[in-house]
Formats: C-alpha cells, sequence, structure tokens
C-alpha cells in the first residue's frame, strides 16, 4: 500500500463518518421534556438524591478487577504459544504472576478487598 492509498482510505474514512454524523444529527427525531433529563434506573423512578458520592472502595475493588481481568488477556496467548517460546517465556510468566500476586497482596493487606 502506498502513500497516496493510505491518504484516500483516511479522507474517505473521516468522510464516511463524518456524513453519518451529520446524517443522523438531521433526521433523528428531538424531544425536550423534563423526563428526558432525568436519570434512569432499570424503569423505577430514583428515590433521594441522585448525585451522591461512592465509596472508594468500589472503586478500587474494580480496578483491582481490571488488573486480573487484563492479566487473563496476557494469560491466554502465553498459554496457547507456550511450547513455541520456551523456557524464558515461561520465566517471565513466572516472575509477572510473581508482581501481579505481590500487589494482590497488597491489596489484600490494605483492605482493599473488604466491601464493607
Amino acid at each position: 500500500m502506498n502513500g497516496e492509498s493510505l491518504v484516500l482510505f483516511f479522507i474517505l474514512a473521516l468522510v464516511l463518518v463524518g456524513g453519518a454524523i451529520v446524517f443522523s444529527s438531521i433526521l433523528s427525531p428531538r424531544s425536550a421534556s423534563k423526563g428526558k433529563f432525568e436519570p434512569y434506573e432499570c424503569g423505577i423512578p430514583t428515590e433521594g438524591p441522585t448525585w451522591i458520592q461512592f465509596s472508594v472502595g468500589y472503586y478500587l475493588f474494580a480496578i483491582i478487577y481490571l488488573v486480573f481481568d487484563v492479566e487473563t488477556v496476557f494469560l491466554f496467548p502465553w498459554a496457547v504459544a507456550m511450547k513455541s517460546i520456551g523456557l524464558r517465556a515461561f520465566i517471565e510468566i513466572i516472575v509477572f504472576l510473581v508482581i501481579l500476586g505481590l500487589g494482590l497482596l497488597y491489596a489484600w493487606k490494605k483492605g482493599a478487598l473488604k466491601w464493607v
């Protein structure tokens, strides 16, 4: 692929995406009612204030979940290719798992895994 076709590809992509956005904004129905701007939770009207602060524990729990979710993303291709990449890759993944384990131990000691 030469440079001209790459530039043409990006221009075409911008035109198509921009055109879709403009087209949808022109044709989309508009209605501004009071109910449209209220928070929505499973069809049940909210009770009390809707803008409340959550405990930082929820966010810490979510971040720890994401770390181990990303770990799974890295472990799967490694497990598939383990036979062909050899002992060095095995040692590297053990180091990776030890670092993650130490991070989990640190979070556990700091109380980040307590749900209350």
